[in-house]
């Protein structure tokens, strides 16, 4: 998405609590020689597929409502993936646009298999609400539907979830400068591509279009690793787990700079080693490095975006 590319840099030559440091990204790529370790969608096997538009319904869903796990210490995004999973193997109609219109917080958690409220809860409801019953309206109940209307192109495909879902609008206003993440409508698309291994309902001509998906766990690694530098305050405010404000100067800046970070690493190996890196195949590896070390310090912010 040309937007957030051209968004996330225009914060990250303004930012100045968090810096991308040009000179680590290049120790890091020449430490991997280009070489991103290929991590494969649902390596966990924690997700739903069937090959079938059920599986895309389950994607759209599951990717709203992803976001936000913190403030519960045991809550994970596998829980999500997996109670939908499961739910959808017990009733194949779950899912349907008519009973996502109705869901209650209690049957939400009912239907995850989950024991107590979830972290913003009432909006992960309110969001079900909106899917269901915009599906319903424009897309004839499915999914599907919605991505058969975008013609294979992952771009037009960001713009029909954005214009016909609010929910999926990820957008930020830094310094009088609106600024584009899209984390939740770029990760469907990316999804999609790789439970159908690109092909069918998988298959997008620009996929080289999506950038990383900037959330919580990226910018940890990212910060391992030395290419993000946080000024002193906000590493304070991280290290000892306070609240990052929504739509704060820290926390545009975080999240814009994560994707710029990558976007110069993935041009670097390009020019050092010839290779064409998806920014989705950079985004899974960095991805899979934090999930395997959640003793990583990582911000927090109540959000329904990431």
């Amino acid at each position: 998405m040309e937007a957030v590319r051209a968004s996330a840099a225009w914060v990250a030559s303004r930012s100045t609590h968090v810096k991308v440091d040009l000179s680590e990204i290049e120790k890091v790529v020449e430490k991997i020689q280009g070489n991103v370790p290929k991590v494969e969608w649902d390596f966990e096997g924690i997700h739903y597929f069937d090959n079938s538009p059920l599986t895309i319904q389950y994607l759209f869903v599951l990717d709203a409502m992803n976001f936000c796990f913190w403030p519960d210490k045991e809550l994970t995004y596998d829980h999500l993936a997996s109670g939908l999973k499961l739910a959808l193997e017990k009733d194949k109609t779950a899912l349907d646009a008519d009973r996502l219109q109705n869901y209650t917080g209690p049957q939400l958690r009912q239907l995850l298999n989950w024991p107590r409220p979830l972290p913003i809860e009432e909006e992960r409801v309110r969001l079900l609400h909106e899917v269901g019953m915009e599906l319903e309206r424009s897309f004839g109940g499915e999914a599907a539907n919605l991505v058969k209307s975008a013609g294979n192109s992952a771009a037009t495909l960001i713009e029909l979830i954005t214009r016909h879902f609010p929910g999926f609008r990820d957008h930020s206003l830094y310094k009088g400068h609106q600024v584009f993440l899209y984390k939740r409508a770029q990760i469907f698309v990316a999804d999609l591509w790789g439970a159908f291994k690109g092909q069918n309902y998988g298959e997008f001509h620009d996929i080289n279009s999506i950038t990383i998906f900037a959330d919580y766990i990226v910018p940890a690694v990212l910060r391992e690793l030395g290419i993000l530098k946080y000024g002193s305050n906000l590493s304070c405010s991280i290290d000892s787990n306070s609240e990052i404000v929504p739509g704060s100067e820290e926390e545009v800046e975080i999240r814009a700079c994560s994707v710029y970070a990558v976007e110069k690493m993935r041009e670097l190996i390009n020019k050092k080693f010839g290779k064409q890196l998806l920014s989705i195949d950079i985004d899974l590896w960095l991805w899979s490095c934090g999930v395997q070390n959640m003793a990583l310090s990582h911000h927090r912010t109540l959000s329904i975006y990431y």
